[in-house]
């Protein structure tokens, strides 16, 4: 049960913060009855010559709300709009202005100049218009002037761009929208037709810019969206084209152009994400597949198709695929010469091949288009080694293997040879000298290239058997002489037993 006293103690606790409001309450009441208006407005002109924009809005708008038909509060609004760079939401401050003193100058001037900004060349020219025939300073006078002779001229040059572009004269229309954006820069029309002229003439990266800036000065511009997703998707922009496509629908969820565009491109980014992803886990095979998935879900679009034999250009080199690899990276290449990922992949897979030069020459082409890059430099580095290697002995050409086979498959072809080669099966000095070469040499290839260490160091270009670069190298007895093979039997525990006899 509750205490009295504790009851009275909550009470008292409470009884100042309840004064307090009464107190905040009865200062509210009279300061709307002796002038908070004034005060607002007061505070307002002080924080606007100061530069705290935020703060002065905040007070016009309470002065808004306690007299609205004080045309000063609206006046002073509006030029708070216009130095926060929000002309949209001064239009119609101005507009009250004048509509409750029709008189002010001013507000009439900087309306027109606004309109004029928006291309809305016939509202601007009234304001001018009036403005010269009311009571005004010498200072207004020119200035609307002036702006009224400039609207005329936009007013010309609007209807020649109009003929230039339905005449189809693109770059024409173009020069003369550029004049007319100058002064009409938030004018969406104009910035919709140059961005078509834009198109026409193949200038996409402008076209997108106006489309753009039209797109954000027309608040409910759907059409400005769906171009925009389709010159990014002419582009093989898929990403771009289905972030332009969502927010046309977001403005219009039935908009059938967008949803229907949305549909393709929303399929071909799954594709190519999913191949992405395939290519991330080195399934290579399968991102492939996925690719040419993508191909024949947009066989129209040509950056799509060099897009995606590309990727494949790059999973077969990766793969190992080396001649399949040499063939879709040299299509990529007639289309895109001095695509340095397709010339590095393709320099690859002529390394594979063992057709060095090629290799040198892609890498050197690619170095001209990417100087810094590290890989191109490692890349070409490699192929010039193993060019010269190449030169001289290539333990995969001992053996008569590729350089993508495998240890079972050296070692396969290293006892077909050493049994073919055995200076054992020769009766004849010269024969036998010939044949105790032959089979050091492939006894020494299949050392190095069944030892990962070995093998890993012959195929960035060094050889481990070499002397001069390998002297304190555990295998370099090789080089002895053939008399330190005796007793040394090449098939292991294999139906093979040979004899070394020599005078």
């Amino acid at each position: 049960m509750v205490s009295i006293d504790h009851v009275a103690h909550k009470i008292l606790t409470y009884i100042p913060y309840v004064l307090v409001l009464i107190d905040l309450r009865y200062e509210g009441v009279k300061c709307g009855r002796d002038g908070s208006v004034d005060n607002h407005m007061e505070m307002g002109k002080k924080l606007l010559a100061a530069g705290q924009l935020a703060d002065a809005l905040s007070h016009f708008h309470a002065a808004v709300d306690g007299d609205p038909k004080n045309y000063m509060a609206y006046y002073r609004r509006a030029t708070v709009f216009l130095a926060m760079g929000k002309s949209k939401s001064a239009l119609p401050d101005l507009s009250k202005v004048i509509e409750l003193k029709p008189d002010f100058t001013s507000a009439r001037l900087q309306r027109g100049n606004l309109l004029l900004k928006q291309g809305r060349l016939d509202e601007a020219e009234s304001d001018f218009k009036k403005v010269l025939k009311s009571n005004h300073n010498n200072k207004e006078e020119r200035e609307a002037q002036s702006q009224l002779t400039k609207s005329d001229e936009i007013q010309r040059l609007v209807t020649q761009a109009r003929s230039s572009f339905n005449s189809q004269d693109y770059v024409t229309a173009a020069a003369q929208l550029d004049t007319i954006i100058e002064t009409c820069i938030w004018d969406v029309t104009s910035r919709e037709m140059r961005a078509e002229c834009f198109i026409q003439m193949g200038e996409m990266g402008k076209a997108i810019s106006d489309l753009k800036a039209a797109s954000k000065l027309k608040s409910d511009n759907t059409q400005a969206f769906y171009k925009l997703s389709t010159i990014y998707y002419s582009l093989g922009d898929h990403e771009m084209s289905l972030s332009e496509v969502r927010e046309c629908l977001k403005l219009d969820p039935d908009h059938k152009q967008c949803y229907s565009h949305y549909k393709q491109v929303k399929k071909l980014n799954k594709q190519i994400q999913s191949a992405e992803e395939l290519m991330q886990e080195q399934r290579y095979e399968d991102a492939v597949s996925k690719y040419e998935a993508v191909m024949k879900t947009e066989p129209n679009v040509h950056p799509f198709s060099l897009l995606a034999k590309e990727r494949i250009c790059h999973a077969l080199a990766e793969s190992q695929q080396a001649s399949r690899a040499v063939s879709v990276c040299s299509e990529v290449l007639q289309s895109s010469p001095e695509n340095v990922n397709v010339l590095k992949d393709r320099a690859e897979a002529y390394i594979q091949e063992e057709q060095y030069e090629e290799a040198i020459k892609d890498y050197e082409t690619a170095a001209k288009h990417s100087e810094n890059d590290r890989q191109i430099k490692e890349g070409l580095e490699r192929a010039q080694r193993l060019l010269k290697q190449s030169q001289r002995r290539d333990y995969y050409k001992i053996l008569g293997v590729k350089r993508t086979a495998q240890k079972k498959e050296i070692i396969r072809a290293y006892r077909k040879l050493a049994q073919q080669w055995h200076p054992d099966n020769f009766q004849d000095p010269e024969e036998k000298k010939k044949a105790e070469k032959k089979f050091i040499d492939i006894a020494q290839a299949k050392e190095v290239l069944t030892d990962p260490e070995m093998r890993t160091k012959f195929d960035h270009g060094e050889d481990p058997m070499d002397p001069e670069s390998q002297q304190s190298h555990r295998h370099h007895n090789f080089h002895g002489g053939f008399n330190n093979f005796q007793g040394f039997n090449p098939f292991g525990s294999g139906p093979f037993n040979f004899k070394f006899n020599f005078n």
